[in-house]
Formats: C-alpha cells, sequence, structure tokens
C-alpha cells in the first residue's frame, strides 16, 4: 500500500495513546453514518471509548497534528452482520476536510492493517460504496463481493 507523505506535523497515534480524541472521533464517526439509525451519539462514544482500552481488537487510531484532529479510522471484529465469517474490518475512515489528499487515509489505512497483521490476521476486510471502491483498489485492496448490502466487501 502506498502512502503519500504527511506534513511533518501529523502524527498516527493508536487511540490508547490519545483517548481525548475519542469524543471527536465518535462525533465523526456518528455524523457520517449514523444519524439515521437507532444507535445515538452517547452509544457510539461508549463503542469508541472501549478502543481506549487493553489490547487487540477493538482498536482505532488518531491522526493529529498536536492537539489538532487530521482523522480516524476503527479496526473491529465485524462491520457487517451479514458476513460474520469475515474478520477483522477496517472501518470508519475519516479525514478532516483540511487534512484531505495529504496522505492521511493512506496512513490511517496502514496502521489499521499493521495492527491486523501484528494481530495474526492474514486478512484484513472494508466494505465501501462502489464509488469509493477505487481509492482502496489503488491501494492494495481486492474485491471480494459486490453488492453486498449495497456495498462491496474488500480485502487486503
Amino acid at each position: 500500500m502506498g502512502v503519500t507523505d504527511l506534513p511533518a506535523s501529523i502524527t498516527v497515534s493508536n487511540l490508547r495513546d490519545e483517548c481525548h480524541f475519542a469524543s471527536t472521533i465518535a462525533d465523526r464517526g456518528w455524523s457520517a453514518w449514523w444519524t439515521e439509525s437507532d444507535v445515538t451519539l452517547t452509544d457510539y462514544l461508549r463503542g469508541v471509548q472501549i478502543m481506549c482500552e487493553g489490547e487487540g481488537i477493538p482498536c482505532a487510531f488518531v491522526a493529529h497534528a498536536g492537539q489538532q484532529y487530521a482523522g480516524s479510522v476503527l479496526l473491529i471484529a465485524d462491520d457487517l452482520e451479514s458476513r460474520p465469517t469475515y474478520t477483522p474490518w477496517i472501518a470508519a475512515l475519516w479525514v478532516e476536510p483540511a487534512f484531505r489528499r495529504q496522505g492521511v487515509a493512506a496512513r490511517l489505512l496502514q496502521a489499521a492493517r499493521n495492527e491486523s497483521m501484528r494481530l495474526g490476521h492474514g486478512v484484513t476486510y472494508l466494505c465501501a460504496i462502489p464509488s469509493k471502491c477505487p481509492y482502496y483498489l489503488a491501494r492494495g485492496f481486492r474485491v471480494v463481493e459486490r453488492d453486498v448490502e449495497d456495498m462491496n466487501v474488500l480485502a487486503i
């Protein structure tokens, strides 16, 4: 997976080491993907806060310039109810508009993939709407299945 160099001021950290970003990560993830569901922001925040504790999956990575949030990604056990045998999943990739097109997303994806491999997983999954797939394909992912719950399942 090719990674564009980030500005020197951007760091990618495990959320365990920068837990003060949990509420921002929850806000961005919930606002982007969960507002029309039964999941509340409080519920989503609880899930993110769990990633501040312990080792393994679930976990999160945060890109930041000092105390300024730049983006985040989750590594979770299950992202599609209809595909319980696929695990783990890269999920909720978000980059703030001011930090887009600077390699932040690629670095976050790589951090999640590295953690997945460190934990012994040879394959890591991701689901995306078809229009977003070219981005992931260009970074080494391959399509595993198409049109699953209106998304494509990719793996790396």
